[in-house]
């Protein structure tokens, strides 16, 4: 018996309006999350344009945290992109709406299951980030990713939906916890990749307890570190932690479909692949932004496609339970 995917497209072909505006989400993606878009060039046209349309609503969320407005016109933003959000769950966007990214979001709202609530959660950390929280501890930091992340993996998987075959109902189950914590080692990759980033522009993420522990308190406002600092140990720590998360979210990848499984296969590979980079040389993190070339993302890409990754994770999944 051949397996059966949950989470499938159930309307009809889009109008011209509603194609109009996924191409609009599609340039967005392209232009302003290379590796976002990489990965979902894997997929059928009407997973990407909902993934795209997913992504150009949390870039939205996302800019006006980044932004240069005052706190308060922030809050007011949030809220209106709440707001707007509302409109798109009570299906009151209509596709002759000027707003392309809510008529994409609205039509793949309907096209596929999508937990909307996970966007809710994610101008929820956005909001954290606006008003400056800092966390002391992992499981404080944790309740941020999941938030900022977790939540868009729980998204991703509305659109992928899951396979289920005979011998895998129970991990099936177990899906969107999945997709939460590989959530949450892509999150904690990006906060180690933009450590020097982040603090230029005033925030620190990882926990004040580990930077205390590795005598890191004073933050990384340039490449010097106080005498005594041991940078190198404060990131293998988090490297630890980061490819912890990622051996237990990659549990989802035999519950996808191939194109699907390929697509998160490729962006997860690529971030374990900058966190291979980041444990080799920690302190090149506080010089700037570390990233792959283009042959060894499309190397990433060759793997996920190829199934290799998604097999690999199956067998070990087998003998944990065998």
């Amino acid at each position: 018996m051949s397996p059966t995917v949950e989470g499938s497209a159930h309307t009809s072909a889009p109008s011209a309006a509603v194609l109009a505006a996924y191409s609009y989400c599609e340039a967005v993606t392209g232009s302003q999350a290379r590796n976002f878009a990489y990965g979902i060039r894997l997929l059928p046209s009407d997973k990407r344009q909902a993934m795209s349309a997913l992504y150009a609503f949390s870039r939205r969320v996302d800019d006006i945290g980044d932004g240069t407005l005052a706190p308060g016109a922030k809050l007011a933003r949030l809220e209106e992109t709440r707001a707007l959000l509302g409109r798109i769950r009570a299906e009151e966007i209509d596709e002759d709406d000027t707003d392309p990214v809510a008529v994409a979001l609205a039509h793949a709202a309907r096209r596929f299951p999508i937990p909307l609530g996970g966007l809710d959660e994610l101008i929820d950390g956005v909001l954290m980030d606006v008003r400056g929280e800092t966390y002391e501890t992992w499981d404080d930091l944790k309740a941020y990713c999941r938030c900022v992340a977790g939540a868009i993996g729980r998204l991703s998987l509305g659109v992928f939906g899951t396979v289920h075959t005979g011998g895998l109902g129970a991990d099936a189950a177990r899906a969107a916890e999945y997709a939460d914590t590989l959530g949450l080692a892509l999150q904690l990759t990006n906060i180690l990749r933009d450590v020097r980033e982040d603090a230029a522009n005033g925030r620190t993420y990882l926990p004040a307890e580990d930077l205390a522990k590795f005598g890191c308190s004073d933050g990384f406002a340039d490449e010097r570190l106080p005498a005594g600092a041991d940078f190198a140990g404060l990131v293998h720590h988090e490297v630890r932690r980061a490819r912890a998360l990622f051996v237990e979210g990659y549990r989802l990848l035999p519950l996808l479909d191939r194109r699907s499984g390929a697509c998160v296969a490729a962006m997860a590979g690529i971030y374990r692949r900058l966190l291979d980079r980041i444990e080799r040389e920690p302190e090149a993190v506080l010089r700037g932004r570390v990233s792959l070339p283009p042959h060894e993302k499309a190397y990433v890409a060759v793997r996920g496609l190829s199934g290799l990754d998604a097999r690999t994770i199956s067998r070990q999944s087998t003998r944990r339970r065998s």
